[in-house]
């Protein structure tokens, strides 16, 4: 395989520490759950905020539309306008805007307003997690990369079965302001810990459209990218759904959609971190088994999960499957641009937050056209396009 090559005159990647960082590892952990938490929460308010600021739950939609699709745009930006910024001092600012994005959340007279502060969510989660992606190599041993990345991957998963659910419960006995609130009090906490154990983090590689360019000509990188757009793009095509897949394919009962979606999340994290021992040991057959994990999971819905057992049962292994291709994925970046890991997990992180937007649109064109069972074969199609792409880079010996 060929890595990124490196451009005389063009400073190296920082090395790894002499030592492990784990609590710095456990902090930005910390930010990933508030990403995905800021991110997603609105899920869970679209009903109160639509009936309070007088718009359509559709309409309302919007406050998760924006932010992701701001994200995707954010993350190779941010980083090349700060150009060679320590990168501690651009966490704590990109923390910062968190904080005050959701204070302005709390605060917005009007729904223009509330939309104009999930820009800036949309801002802080690009940049913050385009940084953060890549960390780990910077932070921890080269022994410990794997597993230091699944544990920043790990709020993710915990974000989606604690963050999320409680956001919402918290919504629903106080009002969504409140909830809006407690994202601000938990980004300021997250500024004050990162303040305090994130050690400087000085950026010997400024990012520039050339140097992002450079990464699509490293095969490794290439094939990481087209792998993730893949999976996440079918994936979220499909789990957009996956409670009247649940209720109409399975026959579980509504009631029951939401301890099972809890449990798809616990999967995921199992999932994780799972991935994140395989990882240590061999990247390429990890993802591989991954992508073909899901490849069969959300087709086989539609043959095995025509009972809640079966429904139940298959949820979770996709649980388990989709925990791992964050991590996964991210792992596979650092080993095919090790001398370019922020520039390579910026564009990674870039198309994996637009193909959660464009997977989900996918999904309910799709839905509202032809039939429900069509974005389950859309998931498991768009998964195994994943894993052939995945299995052509099995020669690559930096990523086995």
């Amino acid at each position: 395989m060929t890595t990124a090559e490196q451009t005389p005159g063009r400073t190296r990647e920082p090395g790894p520490p002499d030592e492990s960082r784990w609590l710095a590892v456990a902090v930005v952990a910390l930010g990933t759950f508030l990403l995905v938490t800021a991110e997603q929460l609105p899920i869970g308010l679209l009903t109160s905020v639509g009936s309070a600021l007088s718009v359509s739950e559709g309409t309302a939609g919007l406050m998760v539309t924006v932010p992701s699709i701001v994200a995707g745009f954010a993350a190779p930006l941010v980083p090349m306008i700060v150009g060679s910024l320590d990168r501690r001092i651009l966490l704590l600012g990109l923390m910062a805007l968190m904080t005050v994005a959701n204070l302005g959340s709390t605060l917005a007279p009007n729904f223009v307003v509330l939309v104009g502060s999930r820009v800036l969510v949309g801002i802080a989660i690009g940049g913050f997690w385009a940084v953060a992606a890549g960390l780990a190599v910077r932070l921890v041993t080269p022994v410990d990369v794997p597993r230091a990345t699944a544990v920043i991957f790990g709020g993710v998963g915990a974000a989606n079965v604690f963050g999320v659910p409680l956001g919402t419960l918290v919504g629903d006995l106080t009002g969504w302001r409140i909830a809006f609130a407690s994202l601000s009090v938990l980004a300021l906490a997250t500024l004050v810990a990162l303040l305090a154990v994130l050690p400087g983090l000085v950026a010997s590689q400024a990012i520039r459209p050339t140097l992002l360019m450079e990464q699509l000509r490293n095969p490794g990188v290439r094939v990481g990218i087209i792998a993730t757009v893949l999976l996440v793009f079918g994936h979220f095509a499909a789990y957009t759904f996956v409670s009247p897949a649940l209720q109409k394919l399975s026959g579980i009962d509504e009631r029951y959609v939401g301890p099972l979606l809890f449990g798809f999340g616990a999967a995921g994290m199992i999932g994780n971190f799972i991935a994140g021992s395989a990882l240590s040991r061999r990247v390429h057959r990890s993802v591989l088994t991954i992508a073909v994990a899901m490849t069969a999971a959300m087709p086989l819905f539609l043959l095995l999960g025509q009972t809640a057992i079966g429904g139940a049962i298959l949820l979770i292994i996709w649980g388990l499957a989709f925990g791992g291709v964050s991590v996964g994925l991210q792992t596979w970046m650092i080993k095919a641009a090790p001398q370019a890991v922020e520039a390579a997990s910026s564009l990674w992180v870039a198309v994996f937050n637009l193909a959660i937007g464009l997977g989900a649109l996918a999904g309910g064109i799709i839905v509202d056209t032809l039939s429900l069972p069509g974005v389950l074969w859309l998931g498991g199609a768009c998964a195994f396009l994943a894993a052939l792409a995945i299995w052509t880079a099995r020669t690559n010996n930096a990523l086995r």
